[in-house]
């Protein structure tokens, strides 16, 4: 069967080499164009585009499914496309090229968390289980019929990029299942059920911690934004980066910003009991621990985050 592959981050890289590993023909392969990374902004291909030029295939590089791409893959004859994470939407008149139609690896059980962010989303929410399913992409977001699900036990200090990076894995061997059973003629979809949740892509206002907020939401938000695009408060009005905080129970005497000094240990009050913080890097600095930070202070017990 051929098989067009779209995807543009490295969450969509397995499910690419697990296609390609099960002997399916990878036509060509739809990506976003390089985009400048690091200080520098040098222009970067994204990761499954250089996974594919690896691999040998062909790379269509596009911003958007528009005239020329359609054509291109109208050229192509795939009998399927298989999608994971490309970034843009699909328009109708690509989506009737292939016979078999679009096949859209999503990292959530629909119809929970449709949108761009489900994984950074169901944390943020508390959800304990999410998943992932294979199903048809339609016009709509994330509507169409699913074919097959997995599961993931949500674990207490996952953050988004641990979650994803398991899903990823998983989701591959999901996804090259789905396409065979299509390819075998054995392949059943099913419409979905149950309640609707949307998850549309961060923001960095999505990172800032808000310290009258419950210690269990801040470590399920510091957790949900990590890596991308991070958690934050701010200090003297400057932006400072956190990594996932941890929560402290036994500590309820601090008022919500408040700093304390506990050995190696730097708490924050909350608006239930305190969290301690994990890695930190102030504004023009590089990330350190806690310790080294609370070091540089010329009065710890007076500082208290905004």
């Amino acid at each position: 069967m051929r098989v067009l592959f779209a995807g543009t981050p490295a969450v969509a890289v397995p499910s690419l080499d697990a296609l390609v590993k099960a002997g399916f023909d990878v036509v060509a392969v739809l990506t976003r164009p390089d985009a400048p990374l690091g200080r520098k902004r040098v222009m970067t291909p994204s990761p499954v585009a250089s996974r594919a030029e690896e691999l040998g295939l062909e790379v269509i590089r596009a911003a958007k499914v528009d005239s020329p791409t359609i054509a291109r893959i109208a050229e192509i004859a795939p009998d399927v496309a298989a999608i994971v994470a490309y970034g843009g939407i699909v328009p109708g008149a690509a989506l009737d090229i292939p016979r078999h139609g679009w096949v859209n690896l999503h990292f959530s059980l629909l119809p929970a968390w449709r949108g761009a962010a489900p994984v950074q989303r169901s944390l943020i929410a508390g959800d304990d289980v999410t998943g992932a399913v294979t199903f048809r992409l339609e016009e709509g977001l994330d509507t169409g019929p699913v074919f097959g699900t997995l599961t993931e036990s949500v674990r207490s200090e996952d953050t988004a990029g641990d979650l994803l990076d398991r899903l990823s894995v998983s989701g591959a061997v999901l996804l090259s299942q789905t396409l065979s059973a299509i390819d075998a003629g054995q392949a059943a979809s099913q419409a979905q059920s149950g309640e609707v949740s949307l998850a549309p892509k961060l923001t960095l206002e999505d990172g800032r911690l808000d310290w009258r907020e419950p210690a269990l939401a801040l470590n399920r938000r510091s957790r949900g934004v990590t890596p991308e695009p991070g958690a934050w408060t701010t200090l003297d009005g400057q932006r400072v980066k956190l990594e996932p905080v941890r929560l402290r129970p036994e500590v309820n005497d601090l008022r919500p910003g408040q700093l304390r000094i506990d050995g190696k240990s730097v708490l924050v009050g909350t608006g239930s009991h305190a969290v301690e913080l994990g890695r930190i890097q102030p504004a023009g600095k590089k990330m350190m621990s806690p310790a080294d930070w609370a070091r540089g202070l010329a009065a710890p017990e007076r500082v208290v985050f905004e």
